[in-house]
């Protein structure tokens, strides 16, 4: 860690004005030493295998998803027609292309920007665990999809619980508010001499 550190530090100073890179790839490099959870990888598979009807093609996690294809029809499934092509064989770039597809579909259907897998991540085996937390994420995303009635991965989302108060409760609050702050109609601690003081014996 303390050589990624200088080394971040050492192209910041070189490329004169690259600090936010400092800061991406020492993220990036905290990021990469994050365990893998066999559970989690296990337990997104299976609602893969759910989401799509279908039985997964055996192998390991990483190996499953590496070409894009079990992704695109992922999102395919749950939002129909996000991923227009699929290379089922190819070139390395023609397969690294379902995983960019793939990325672009699941931005579209809400999945946060900072939560989605880079396309080396997975094809390179950069960091895996960045693409269980993409699952996830995508898995919780659906339930605000009204129209997606399939399996959802992951904790239910909380509810909006909005509430509305009269004038005349909020009025009362500030009122409240105010003698927690400590205003009282002008009293004060003047006079109290031991405040700041030291004790003397």
């Amino acid at each position: 860690m303390v050589g990624t550190f200088a080394e971040a530090a050492r192209s910041a100073s070189v490329g004169g004005g690259a600090l936010l890179n400092v800061g991406f790839d020492l993220g990036r490099t905290i990021a990469q030493e994050r365990p893998r959870n066999k559970e989690q990888e296990a337990e997104v598979l299976q609602w893969i295998s759910d989401v799509l009807g279908e039985k997964l093609p055996p192998g390991a996690y990483e190996d499953v998803l590496k070409d894009g294809v079990v992704l695109c029809k992922l999102i395919n499934k749950m939002a129909p027609g996000s991923v227009k092509k699929i290379q089922e064989r190819g070139t390395n770039f023609q397969l690294m292309e379902n995983i960019q597809r793939f990325q672009a579909a699941v931005k579209k259907y809400g999945v946060p920007e900072e939560e989605i897998f880079q396309t080396a991540d997975l094809f390179e085996r950069r960091n895996i665990p960045q693409v269980t937390l993409c699952l996830y994420s995508l898995g919780r995303i659906t339930q605000k999809h009204p129209e997606y009635n399939g399996p959802t991965l992951g904790p239910k989302m909380a509810d909006k619980n909005e509430r509305n108060f009269s004038e005349e409760q909020l009025r009362a609050h500030h009122g409240e508010l105010n003698l927690q702050m400590g205003y009282n109609k002008g009293a004060s601690q003047a006079g109290q001499g031991s405040f700041g003081n030291t004790r003397h014996m």
